[in-house]
């Protein structure tokens, strides 16, 4: 299963999240940098269980050296490939995990998750000599946050059934609940210095981070400018809804939802209907000045007869932050 994308928008812009990304891409060309070198920059700057726990290996490292590889091993990766799936992943559930913690909370929980799966590694694989890298671990942490945050948001995952594309949207209660059993079964099958991969460092992070969610939420949030300077002035670009077409209804009904400000500048946003295993996507074009309740109707976007007859699609425009009449709604 390939994560595609969720529908649940962020209210805020992922500043924290992007430079997390912008930060491991970073690193990685440093990686390429090293060429020859490379094994022995992994080494010192990866996390190897076995510098911590046989003397005649933590010999040869500083004090610094040993506690920064307990930090810098979540931002190397092992190649183009693993670097692109983690970050992916990352794009797709941490803005909507920092937009409910708030930038600087998210920062902190994003590396408690990174330290406390590498811990687990470590503490079941006391005396490998391997060293283990990648953000997977912290992103574990974010996974298991969203699945306690939004279990009922939907993800769009491409699924390929002999080298055909399906698309479907899959709970994400479900998504993230397959995912952790399958990582419990690669776990017990095999072990991470026969895998090369920490599968108990991935669900240390999902642990934790479903228990740090819990901590940093009871800590205060970032001061109310900060979170101003990051709100979004819209909303989500590309929105997914479900439409309805009471009895034998040509016309579909449906919902769509703008910011005050791109209710009074107008917008353009991109529509899509989950159509079977597939999805049709269209534009909308949101007029200035729209008011609460007006209605969008799209021509030909209905229910089909044989002879070719066709209904519209009716979108009502729903303005965030107010209520049913149009007054901005208090906090």
């Amino acid at each position: 299963m390939i994560p595609i994308r969720d529908t649940t928008p962020s209210r805020s812009y992922p500043v924290v999240n992007m430079m997390i990304i912008g930060v491991n891409v970073s690193v990685f060309l440093v990686q390429l940098a090293q060429g020859p070198g490379l094994d022995h920059f992994l080494y010192t700057y990866g996390l190897v269980p076995a510098r911590y726990s046989q003397p005649q290996i933590s010999f040869h490292f500083s004090w610094f050296e040993q506690i920064f590889a307990l930090i810098s091993f979540m931002f190397l990766h092992g190649g183009f490939w693993h670097l692109l799936g983690n970050m992916w992943s990352l794009f797709i559930f941490g803005d909507n995990v920092e937009d409910r913690l708030g930038p600087l909370r998210y920062l902190v929980f994003y590396m408690l998750c990174g330290l406390t799966s590498g811990l687990t590694h470590l503490v079941l694989n006391l005396h490998s000599n391997l060293p283990t890298i990648g953000a997977s671990g912290a992103i574990a942490g974010v996974m298991g946050a969203y699945f306690v945050l939004y279990p009922r948001a939907r993800i769009l995952t491409l699924i390929p059934i002999f080298f055909i594309p399906y698309f479907l949207e899959i709970p994400a209660f479900f998504f993230l609940g397959l995912w952790f059993l399958l990582q419990f079964f690669n776990a017990a099958a095999a072990s991470a210095d026969m895998s090369g991969i920490a599968w108990w460092a991935h669900i240390g992070g999902f642990v934790f981070g479903i228990l740090f969610l819990k901590l940093l939420s009871a800590f205060p949030a970032v001061p109310g400018r900060l979170q101003k300077m990051t709100e979004k002035k819209g909303t989500s670009r590309l929105q997914v809804i479900q439409p309805v077409g009471p009895g034998s209804d040509l016309n579909l009904y449906a919902a769509i939802s703008v910011s005050s400000h791109e209710a009074a500048a107008g917008a353009r946003k991109l529509v899509d209907i989950p159509w079977g295993f597939h999805s049709r996507l269209f534009h909308v074009n949101i007029p200035p000045g729209v008011r609460q309740g007006s209605v969008l109707r799209l021509k030909g976007m209905g229910r089909a007869l044989p002879d070719g007859q066709r209904g519209d699609l009716l979108l009502k425009v729903m303005i965030a932050g107010t209520d049913g009449q149009g007054n901005e709604a208090g906090n």
